[in-house]
């Protein structure tokens, strides 16, 4: 079930049911707020329509026991590619990039005959990830494609795509989730949340479910309340910051520690709206630091301890609490 994008389904399924329709679909919008899931929903539609008979359901829903469904949960439709960053083998971790060896290999995969019905589709989640000569393969591609091709193309900043691409595509674009969406999404699939944890959730994930979702699952919602302490009251004895430090670098916290990086900068943009004058300013000044330190510490394999300990100091700049050590 996709929440609130309920514009963005209905110009694609009209386009689908009077086979209308772009050859190419850029899903815009910020991340986590439905557009991959969509993807895969309007997939299956069209794999399961095109392998006939065509469904009498709404939008892009298909059912849960449908055989064609079923191909595409297990990652077996022979007409259906999904392109993603891949895990490195050797670390463990996701490639920095989906790269142009993984694009050539969807050109071979539309050289083929399709198996089970006129259409193919692929999936390229996200479009932003893929690597220089990648992009340019892609394009390509989207220039001379193969009939009955389908190419949903996930992005969460369009602004930065070649604007070959762009010009290629037909974009749907997706919102922000509004508060009553986003609690009834955490209503559904975080029922062990308590009433006053999602109303936190729900503040700080600025319309975006998937971080929502990751927020509830990760128990960020008193991280929140420790971040903010040091940014509405300082951190002079440097006690609050080092307790963080101390949580989010012990060994199995990674994927805390990395939502706190893309928390802090968000949390300093909320409280910025609130302030004014040289507060104003500090803040400003803390959200760009903490954002670029976000970017660049998973890049750079930045110690976690020592990346938290730094962003504390950035949260009580705001405060204009000085701390014993900076």
């Amino acid at each position: 079930m996709i929440v609130g994008q309920d514009r963005a389904i209905d110009q694609f399924a009209t386009a689908w049911a009077t086979r209308r329709l772009h050859h190419a679909w850029l899903l815009a919008g910020p991340k986590g707020v439905g557009k991959a899931t969509f993807a895969h929903a309007a997939a299956r539609r069209v794999l399961a329509d095109g392998a006939g008979p065509a469904l009498e359901l709404p939008g892009v829903e298909t059912p849960d026991d449908h055989s064609i469904v079923k191909l595409v949960e297990a990652g077996s439709h022979p007409d259906m590619r999904r392109l993603e960053r891949l895990v490195n083998e050797k670390t463990a971790n996701l490639a920095r990039n989906i790269s142009v060896d993984q694009v050539r290999e969807l050109g071979e995969f539309l050289s083929l005959t399709p198996a089970l019905s006129p259409w193919r589709v692929a999936i390229i989640d996200t479009v932003d990830d893929l690597e220089t000569s990648g992009a340019n393969a892609l394009l390509k591609i989207l220039e001379e494609p193969p009939a009955n091709m389908l190419f949903f193309l996930v992005s969460h900043a369009p602004g930065r795509l070649l604007p070959t691409i762009r010009s290629r595509c037909r974009r749907l674009d997706f919102q922000r989730l509004d508060d009553d969406a986003m609690t009834s999404i955490l209503e559904q699939q975080a029922r062990d949340v308590s009433t006053t944890e999602r109303q936190k959730i729900v503040a700080m994930s600025f319309g975006s479910a998937g971080r929502a979702l990751a927020f509830a699952e990760l128990g960020l919602a008193k991280l929140e309340d420790a971040a903010l302490a040091i940014l509405r009251q300082g951190d002079p004895t440097n006690a609050r910051r080092s307790e963080l430090a101390s949580e989010l670098g012990k060994k199995g916290a990674a994927d805390r520690y990395a939502a706190f990086l893309e928390l802090s900068p968000s949390l300093i943009a909320r409280e910025a709206r609130n302030l004014d004058g040289g507060s104003r300013e500090r803040a400003l000044d803390a959200y760009a630091k903490a954002r670029e330190l976000a970017v660049i510490a998973p890049r750079v394999s930045l110690d976690p301890a020592a990346t938290v300990f730094q962003i504390g100091g950035i949260l009580a700049e705001v405060a204009h609490e000085p701390s014993l050590k900076r």
